[in-house]
């Protein structure tokens, strides 16, 4: 659904993204990981459109989004960025409406279909009952929930969320994480999910990519690319990665040498 061919992206002179590619189908949940300035924030904003891109291209069902409008493509892709300067004065119910903004008739008016997409998105999200209250009154896990909202609402086959999980505690992180697997299992959509937890990746994600200076040093399954010589030699600190009889997915812990407080 998704591919990201050969891109790269600059900040003035210094390089940030370099020929950066990636195949995301639907229905995969795909983790981005890597260090703090690794480029996964700007990765996602070079996918949606935000940022110009130096060389290469990103191709949604095979058209090259360069050549859609800001309009076509919203439709395509729905972000989700970490919470923050959401304006507010503006309710739940009106942010989430927002995310239908691409797809109103030519009067620029709400249907009842753009209200029943809105509700139904914040039922997913546990937001309904926030509906009514403003943004700025919101906790930051409570504003997450309905960034999330607003994308689904939006409607959109293909889903970028930027540290997602930020400002929520535990059982949100479970839920929400539970939720985007299922509409990608159920709803075929393809997920990018950029995350700092290795575990919740290791829990989460389908396929994982690691991106380190802007460059991609490994994509895989989790078994492939969760290995504890590459996210030990990646992160600067010793880790390991168990596999309990139980579980079905990896569990990464400090190892030998690892320091706390």
């Amino acid at each position: 659904m998704l591919q990201v061919q050969s891109i790269s992206v600059q900040y003035g002179p210094r390089p940030v993204l370099r020929a950066v590619s990636l195949d995301l189908p639907e229905g995969c949940v795909m983790g981005l990981i890597g260090p703090n300035g690794a480029g996964k924030s700007t990765l996602i904003r070079a996918i949606s459109g935000i940022l110009p891109l130096q060389s290469g291209r990103v191709l949604v069902d095979g058209k090259d989004l360069a050549g859609l409008s800001s309009q076509q493509r919203a439709c395509r892709i729905g972000v989700v960025p970490q919470a923050r300067n959401l304006p507010p004065a503006f309710t739940a119910w009106e942010t989430v409406l927002m995310g239908r903004t691409p797809h109103l008739n030519w009067l620029g008016q709400l249907s009842e279909q753009d209200d029943t997409r809105a509700r139904q998105a914040m039922e997913r999200t546990d937001t309904l009952s926030l509906a009514g209250r403003r943004v700025g009154e919101l906790s930051g896990g409570e504003q997450q929930r309905v960034l999330l909202a607003r994308a689904l609402a939006q409607a959109a086959p293909i889903l970028l969320l930027d540290e997602p999980t930020a400002h929520l505690d535990l059982q949100y992180q479970v839920s929400l994480l539970g939720l985007v697997q299922d509409l990608a299992r159920e709803d075929g959509l393809a997920v990018l999910l950029a995350l700092h937890d290795l575990n919740l990746v290791a829990r989460y994600a389908s396929r994982v990519v690691l991106l380190v200076k802007g460059e991609i040093q490994a994509l895989g399954t989790p078994g492939e690319v969760l290995r504890p010589d590459l996210l030990s030699r990646v992160y600067r600190v010793p880790l390991e990665v168990v596999t309990a009889r139980n579980h079905a997915f990896p569990l990464i812990v400090p190892g030998d040498g690892a320091t706390g407080d």
